[in-house]
């Protein structure tokens, strides 16, 4: 999972947007009062002294006042405060930002000026305390952000890392919240799916237990069928195919018992594969006797895999003979690339269905229950996913299928 698309972040960019609005919304409501205050502290303050002054400077009575105000009508106004237009404007004279309240009585225009207004340093101080309050407000909000998102997603991770693990006990069963109902869900179905994987391993290896004697027999008495009928055609070659088709069977009631224990625990030894692969070509080669077919092996590098002598038969012996048996004229090639086992065919290449099994993917709408692929097919899947190997398989250019299995290096 890639960092931006975590639940946790996501958790804490959601939060962090919601403190940053409604941040916003209180720094606006907090510009606009303080906007306010200075409407009703200065302007107010300059229109009043105004009214004040204006009706004693018009009777000729001494104008007096207060400190920090001046009053100036007619000639007496200062040529940077003339032309003004009525009402309170804000003046930058010599640097220094002057309150103006401009206006006009019976005998001309006249100004009040605020020349030491302790406002604008007042508004500094303010918007300074909004501002260092805004960034503690995100810092603490991006503190709890995290605090809730571990809060929220530390149980979720360790609840998916034990379902990852297959642990047999999961964490948050005993909660009473969706958390609880999740994990109870997860347990129940882990454990609905693991008996049903139980019955079906150990019914596969007692049947193929089963399998084993009555097969055995069966190659027996067809290996002294083989020796009585020496001489007589007739009767060789039905043993013959007997004793083949009671070995195959044997073969994969031994791959199917393999499959039914678990991998762990179970003796791997290295394996060559060029050993492996020639050996299977050579015991295939019958396969294409009388047919138009010419199965090659063409070598490649040697690697060497870790598991079953057996397992690692079945899979290259299994598609060899899949290609041989669909393949009626042209060539089956068997090489090694890279850590991989690779075998073409010229055949009709795979149905449909059988190459939307192979890959996992949705079966064709029309298709019957049938694959088409085969035992022999299933089995290499099931040996590919038992031993860790990746099983690909794909049209081949000009006509076939191409199976590739790549073992991890």
């Amino acid at each position: 999972m890639k960092k931006a698309d975590s639940l946790r972040r996501r958790i804490i960019a959601a939060y962090m947007t919601f403190a940053i609005a409604v941040s916003a919304v209180f720094a606006i409501i907090a510009a606009l009062a303080v906007e306010g205050i200075e409407d009703r502290l200065v302007d107010e303050r300059l229109m009043e002294v105004a009214e004040w002054a204006a009706p004693r400077h018009s009777g000729g009575m001494p104008v007096q006042m207060p400190a920090g105000l001046t009053f100036h009508h007619g000639a007496d106004i200062p040529r940077s405060l003339r032309g003004l237009p009525h009402g309170v404007v804000d003046v930058k004279v010599d640097g220094t930002v002057l309150h103006v309240f401009a206006g006009s009585d019976g005998k001309g225009e006249f100004v009040v000026v605020d020349h030491d207004s302790e406002y604008d340093k007042i508004e500094i101080v303010v918007y300074s305390m909004f501002a260092a309050g805004f960034m503690a407000f995100v810092a603490c909000s991006l503190v709890l952000a995290r605090f809730l998102a571990n809060r929220i997603v530390t149980p979720i991770t360790l609840l998916s890392q034990a379902v990852e693990d297959r642990h047999d006990s999961l964490p948050c069963l005993d909660r009473n919240d969706e958390l609880g109902t999740l994990a109870r869900a997860f347990a129940g179905r882990t454990g609905e799916l693991k008996q049903f994987l139980d019955r079906e391993r150990f019914f596969t290896g007692d049947v193929s237990h089963e399998l084993r004697t009555p097969l055995t027999v069966i190659s027996g008495a067809a290996e002294l069928l083989m020796a009585s009928t020496e001489g007589e055609p007739a009767l060789q070659a039905p043993a013959e195919r007997i004793y083949r088709a009671a070995r195959e069977a044997s073969d994969v009631a031994s791959v199917l018992l393999r499959l039914a224990r678990s991998p762990q625990g179970l003796d791997a030894p290295e394996q060559s594969v060029a050993e492996l692969a020639e050996y299977e070509a050579a015991r295939s080669q019958a396969l294409v006797a009388g047919k138009a077919v010419a199965l090659r092996y063409q070598g490649g590098h040697d690697f060497k895999v870790r598991g079953s002598r057996e397992l690692l038969q079945a899979v290259i012996g299994n598609l060899l003979r899949n290609a041989c048996a669909y393949t009626e004229q042209g060539e089956v090639l068997l090489r090694l690339e890279q850590h991989s086992i690779v075998v073409e065919d010229t055949g009709p290449g795979l149905p449909p269905a059988a190459m939307a099994r192979l890959r996992g993917e949705s079966m064709p709408d029309g298709d019957g229950i049938s694959s088409g692929s085969g035992l022999g097919l299933g089995l290499v899947q099931r040996i590919c996913i038992y031993l860790g190997a990746e099983l690909l398989v794909r049209h081949r250019e000009g006509g076939g299928t191409r199976f590739d299995i790549s073992f991890p290096a």
